[in-house]
């Protein structure tokens, strides 16, 4: 029996267990199974691989997408230009490679909702998955600026700093922050939401809620407003195709 499964902290919650066992059981694919790995800290990442037996690869979560890639044999080139790994092969001879799948998701959800004036972004957060958003607005020609608690090298803005004037001119915000996430529903982040109009994008990465407060004050504003749920199903297919190369 072939053995997948996530690698996280806290993931009782979590996406990935729920959506492949149903893939499983939809496409009748009997030798597989996919389990949750959760871990209170990477050093007993080591661990999982020794005493698996047949495991044939792993999503990685919050909070471990950057620092798992020390343990890895080889990095794919675009996780590496990324800096954060969401996927993990291992092949044949035991070797453990690391790949990005999350900026596949998020490119391939948020293309059909751009329009011409979609030129400037703001990244809320900046942990691993943000790390693959910012890759996938390069590649979309999409300027970006990271927004964070506090100020440090590569922080444009902080929540504290930025302006209505600055939501006016960033027209596509996406939420890459846990705020709001089950059963947290009334968090969001804090940012001057009076000055969203129609012109506006909201991506939030969370799916659960399907619809946050982040995104329902969005909608109040007439924005498009999209989930991080499309995102999760084409990097678990990315991934699945991986692992299956």
């Amino acid at each position: 029996m072939n053995k997948l499964g996530l690698l996280g902290k806290d993931i009782s919650y979590s996406f990935s267990r729920a959506y492949f066992k149903k893939k499983f059981e939809n496409e009748s694919i009997i030798n597989t199974t996919y389990d949750n790995f959760d871990i209170k800290t990477i050093d007993l990442f080591p661990s999982i691989i020794k005493d698996t037996s047949n495991l044939k690869g792993l999503n990685v979560t919050i909070p471990y997408k950057e620092v798992v890639i020390p343990y890895l044999d080889k990095v794919n080139k675009k996780a590496k230009a990324i800096g954060a790994v969401n996927t993990i092969k291992i092949t044949k001879k035991g070797k453990l490679v690391g790949y990005n799948t999350d900026y596949y998701g998020f490119k391939k959800t948020i293309e059909p909702f751009l329009k011409a004036h979609h030129k400037k972004a703001l990244i809320l957060g900046t942990g691993g998955a943000s790390k693959a958003i910012a890759y996938s607005l390069k590649k979309l020609g999409i300027t970006y600026k990271y927004v964070s608690r506090k100020q440090s090298e590569g922080i444009a803005f902080t929540y504290d700093s930025l302006t209505e004037n600055d939501i006016k001119k960033y027209q596509i915000i996406i939420n890459c922050t846990p705020l709001g996430t089950f059963p947290n529903v009334d968090d969001c982040p804090d940012i001057p939401y009076q000055s969203i109009t129609a012109k506006h994008i909201l991506f939030d990465l969370i799916y659960n809620p399907e619809e946050t407060k982040f995104l329902k004050l969005g909608k109040q504003s007439h924005a498009v407003t999209i989930n991080g749920l499309n995102m999760l199903k084409l990097q678990a297919e990315k991934a699945w195709s991986i692992w299956n190369l």
